[in-house]
């Protein structure tokens, strides 16, 4: 690997984990709106991400680039990206909301800590991408040491697990689906975003209507819908998308997966969760499985994923 695609790929790695720290800080925020401001899930979800659709399709609008990628979509492209907004935002952050609304988020992040080693398996077949055996080990790391910090009384619910499983098999889904749409370099990451989240934000805001009524926003849920819309959700999935360029299926359900870790320690700081020695070996044994699916490379490749690799990525895309 060249110096210039080896920087590249740094890059790509530092801004998925900017997001995770983004995405992170949402379970704290979302548990706010849900309890302290009565926002029913899929409203909050719809309004959330409705918001930051519309501020990446201004943005998007507004600059002549994006425009002109946004008008060279062929049908195929339109068709890609729309399933994708159904799949990873209608689909996963509803069934996300409506879990963390209904039971506890630890429960939430286990059924969901599932992800890379599922995206493994699938990412073999459809995508041809071929991990490792050190990346594999590491992938049953991170599933081991999410069981042992999660070991116990989880508290869970028939609705809250049924929509955790939902989510976990959309988040497997878009996971190798955003990653077949990205790869190629086409189409730059804020046109993917922000049509793929239109899509999506559209949905869960005909669903919310529909199913939990008009709500009520008072001025702090409004700045709390505004901070999670711009910069949790509309900077951090133009960050994900991009980084999803460089980054492998595994790559990145991995980097997705130090949310656990992030996690538990934002619940200790701000909801007063101490962390016991389980915890701690749990979140050992994740850190151990993240460095080995990030650090020791990728897995041999057929010729169809080298022919997507093998040229650098064009700079400057958004």
């Amino acid at each position: 690997m060249s110096s210039d695609r080896m920087s590249e790929h740094r890059r790509a790695l530092l801004a998925a984990l900017l997001v995770t720290v983004l995405w992170s800080s949402s379970w704290v925020l979302i548990r706010f709106g849900l309890d302290d401001e009565a926002l029913e899930p899929l409203t909050f979800a719809g309004l959330r991400y409705g918001f930051a659709a519309l501020a990446l399709g201004t943005w998007t609008c507004a600059r002549r680039p994006s425009r002109a990628a946004l008008g060279r979509l062929d049908r195929g492209s339109w068709i890609r990206i729309a399933m994708l907004g159904v799949v990873f935002y209608a689909v996963t952050q509803g069934a996300q909301f409506v879990a963390i609304d209904n039971q506890p988020a630890a429960t939430t992040s286990l059924v969901l800590s599932w992800t890379p080693l599922l995206v493994a398996g699938v990412a073999r077949s459809s995508i041809d991408e071929t991990p490792s055996r050190a990346q594999m080990v590491g992938t049953v790391l991170v599933v081991g040491g999410a069981a042992v910090y999660f070991l116990g009384d989880l508290g869970s619910t028939v609705v809250g697990m049924v929509a955790a499983l939902v989510g976990l098999a959309a988040n497997v889904a878009s996971s190798v689906l955003g990653r077949s749409v990205n790869r190629q370099g086409k189409t730059p990451p804020v046109v993917v975003t922000t049509v793929s989240m239109s899509v999506g934000a559209a949905l869960l805001l005909v669903a919310g209507l529909g199913l939990e009524g008009v709500p009520v926003v008072s001025g702090r849920a409004l700045a709390l819908i505004a901070w999670l819309a711009i910069v949790n959700t509309a900077l951090a999935f133009t960050l994900w998308n991009y980084s999803l360029r460089r980054l492998s299926a595994l790559e990145s359900s991995g980097l997705n997966n130090t949310m656990l870790i992030q996690i538990a320690v934002l619940a200790w700081i701000f909801l007063g969760e101490a962390l016991g020695l389980r915890e701690i070996a749990g979140i050992a044994l994740v850190s151990i499985g993240i460095l080995l699916t990030q650090l020791i490379g990728f897995g041999r490749p057929t010729s169809s994923l080298r022919s997507a690799h093998g040229r650098r990525m064009p700079n400057g895309s958004t």
